[in-house]
C-alpha cells in the first residue's frame, strides 16, 4: 500500500495456517499431527496453526483468535509508545466462539483491511487506534516516531487521519519527523506551551548536533539510560556541554524518564530558568 512501509518479522511470515492451506501444501491429517508433536507447527485453536518458533505474542493473539494490534504491534515494530503494559489485539466485528482473553488483554472490535489470515493489524489501523488509546501528546510522540523511522510518509499519515473521527485532526499540525525518540516529542511539546522560540535538532560548530536550543542560548538535551548510562558516554557528553560554554550557551540535560512521568515538574524548571534569564538581562539593560 502506498504511503506506508510493513517492517518485517524476522524469518516468520505473520499468518496463521488453516487446514485447508495445509492440505493443498500436501500435508495428511497424520502428518499435521505429527508436525504438531514434533514443535514444527503449534495448534493455536481449532483450524488454525502457526508455525514453530513464531514469536510468542503472535502466537498468543492466533490463540485468542484475534491480531496484535494498536501499541503492542507498534512497540514491536520499535515504534514509541508510553505503556506497553496491555496486550492489545484487533477481533473482527462478528467473530464467535472466541475464548475469553486473560487480564491484562485489550480487544479493539473493528473491520479490518488486514487479510483473512493475518496476525498483525494494517499498520494504519494500529497507528490510528494508538492515537485513540493514548493521550493527545503520548499519541503525537507515538506518530512521530513512526514517521521518523519512515514506516509511514505523509500520504500514509492522511489515511491514519482519515481513520480517525474529526477532532483528533488538529493532531497532525503538531508532527515533526525530526524527533529522533519518544522523550524528544515529548519534550518539543513542552516548550510549545513556553513563550520562547524553539529550533530543533541544531547543529553547532564544535559541539556537534543538540536535541533543541531555546531563544538562541539554552541547549535542551534529552538524555535517556540506553544511550547515556556509561561513563564513555557522559564523558562525551561532559565535553559537549564544556564546548558550548565556550560559545556561550547554557546546558540543561533532563532524564528521558522525568520527561515521561513528571511533565509538570520539567515545565516549571524551564520556565523558571527563562524568566531568571529574561530578568538578567532586563536588569544589566537599566544599569
Amino acid at each position: 500500500m502506498s504511503g506506508v512501509r510493513e517492517a518485517p518479522w524476522g524469518q516468520t511470515a505473520p499468518t496463521f495456517l488453516g487446514l485447508a492451506a495445509l492440505r493443498r501444501a500436501g500435508m495428511t491429517r497424520a502428518g499435521i499431527a505429527r508436525s504438531v508433536a514434533s514443535g514444527t507447527l503449534i495448534r493455536a485453536r481449532n483450524g488454525r496453526y502457526v508455525v514453530g518458533g513464531t514469536h510468542p505474542d503472535l502466537e498468543f493473539v492466533a490463540r485468542l483468535g484475534g491480531r496484535l494490534d494498536c501499541v503492542s504491534l507498534l512497540r514491536h515494530l520499535g515504534v514509541f509508545v508510553l505503556d506497553g503494559s496491555s496486550m492489545h489485539m484487533q477481533v473482527d466485528t462478528g467473530a464467535s466462539r472466541l475464548p475469553t482473553p486473560p487480564s491484562g488483554v485489550v480487544r479493539h472490535w473493528r473491520v479490518s483491511r488486514a487479510r483473512r489470515d493475518a496476525l498483525v493489524a494494517d499498520l494504519t489501523e494500529a497507528l490510528a487506534q494508538a492515537v485513540r488509546c493514548q493521550g493527545p501528546r503520548e499519541a503525537v510522540a507515538t506518530l512521530d516516531s513512526a514517521w521518523h523511522l519512515g514506516l509511514i510518509d505523509d500520504e500514509g499519515l492522511a489515511l491514519v487521519f482519515e481513520r480517525l473521527p474529526e477532532r483528533y485532526r488538529v493532531l497532525r499540525f503538531l508532527l515533526d519527523r525530526r524527533s529522533e525518540s519518544g522523550s524528544e516529542s515529548l519534550m518539543r511539546l513542552v516548550l510549545r506551551t513556553l513563550d520562547c522560540h524553539v529550533d530543533v535538532q541544531v547543529k553547532i560548530p564544535g559541539v556537534g548536533r543538540v536535541d533543541f536550543v531555546v531563544d538562541g542560548w539554552l541547549i535542551i538535551e534529552c538524555d535517556s539510560e540506553r544511550f547515556h548510562s556509561t561513563w564513555e558516554a557522559q564523558k562525551r557528553d561532559r565535553r559537549r556541554d564544556l564546548a558550548a560554554a565556550a560559545r556561550g550557551y547554557g546546558t540543561i540535560r533532563i532524564l528521558a524518564e522525568d520527561i515521561f512521568y513528571h511533565r509538570d515538574e520539567v515545565r516549571a524548571a524551564l520556565q523558571s530558568t527563562l524568566a531568571h534569564r529574561t530578568a538578567l538581562r532586563r536588569a544589566g539593560a537599566r544599569r
